[in-house]
């Protein structure tokens, strides 16, 4: 819906502007320059009223909505605790039926998903050793619906890697040896897919798929930690 707005914001404009013009004729043509008078003071307020209060609230109504899919529930496996990725383990068609919201329709991958909030502190994205399988991990604001970052065989490569992610202004230092992600609004989407090449191989690609993970980092001992049980 967001990439809908801001795709088609213009020309929505426009179209209600014609609208209004079209209003504002007939007003004069019937009514005369008083009835335009009155029709403009209050359209305008409400105009201005309106749109500063869909602009302030319409990110905070998406944010909200997505985390609850995530949170309260799920994809298809029950609730997924913030700061989790979880694996589907069937196709998007096959998970259409189980009652995930990731029915896309496209077989020859696994997903993975998980609501991040790197507010309360960093979170550490561990991607296994993925040889020749494609797969990728795109980072997503909620609240724009636009991709800050991707995380994939044809971004970084598909050797075993450690991932930072921090709020933008995050001011530690980033462990050695990974790689650090900003996020823009302290939360974001993580939608990960894994290449699977036929029923066969879909065992072997969920297995890899389990292997992504989300911990907190060691900042002391600058390396990643288990997330306490």
């Amino acid at each position: 819906m967001n990439r809908l707005i801001l795709k088609h914001g213009v020309l929505v404009t426009i179209v209600i502007m014609m609208i209004f013009a079209w209003v504002i004729v007939q007003r004069l043509a019937s009514g005369g320059p008083s009835s335009i008078i009155l029709l403009v003071s209050v359209a305008v307020p409400v105009w201005v009223v309106g749109t500063a209060i869909f602009i302030f609230f319409w990110p905070r109504i998406t944010v909200g909505g997505f985390k609850r899919i995530f949170t309260k529930r799920g994809m298809g496996g029950g609730p997924i605790p913030v700061n989790t990725l979880y694996a589907v383990p069937l196709s998007s068609s096959q998970s259409a039926t189980s009652g995930s919201v990731l029915a896309t329709g496209t077989d020859d991958v696994l997903y993975l998903c998980g609501w991040l909030d790197v507010k309360p502190g960093p979170r550490v994205l561990h991607v296994p050793a993925m040889e020749h399988r494609y797969y990728s991990i795109q980072c997503t604001d909620p609240r724009s619906g636009a991709n800050f970052a991707y995380v994939g065989t044809r971004t970084t490569g598909s050797a075993a890697g450690a991932f930072f992610l921090s709020a933008q202004g995050w001011n530690g230092d980033t462990p050695a040896g990974m790689i650090r992600i900003d996020v823009p609004h302290h939360a974001a989407l993580l939608i990960g897919r894994v290449f699977v090449v036929d029923e066969r191989d879909r065992g072997a690609a969920y297995a890899l798929a389990r292997q992504f993970e989300l911990s907190p980092p060691d900042l002391k001992g600058g390396g990643p930690r288990a997330e306490a049980s």
